[in-house]
């Protein structure tokens, strides 16, 4: 089976971004986006290439489910990208 390194824990990586209100959240490399604990909006990742975009496995790596779930949640970071730029 394939092993998706993007997967394992072991390659994990964390990033930090700024909310709205200021507070500055962790978001895993294996997350699209993260709420904050404060305002307890969404925060997005920067609009950085996911294995989705580029991956034949994805789907079957993600499985139906999840690739779908993180497919929404990148396409609704791009509409708020878009409406605060």
């Amino acid at each position: 089976m394939h092993r998706c390194p993007g997967t394992d824990p072991r390659f994990l990586k964390v990033e930090v971004h700024k909310c709205q209100c200021g507070y500055e959240v962790e978001i895993f490399s294996d997350e699209v986006k993260a709420k904050c604990p404060k305002c307890k909006k969404d925060v997005f990742r920067e609009n950085t290439p996911s294995c989705i975009d580029w991956c034949k496995f994805s789907r079957e790596c993600l499985g139906e489910k999840r690739w779908h779930e993180i497919k929404k949640a990148m396409d609704s970071g791009q509409q708020d990208r878009k409406k605060q730029g």
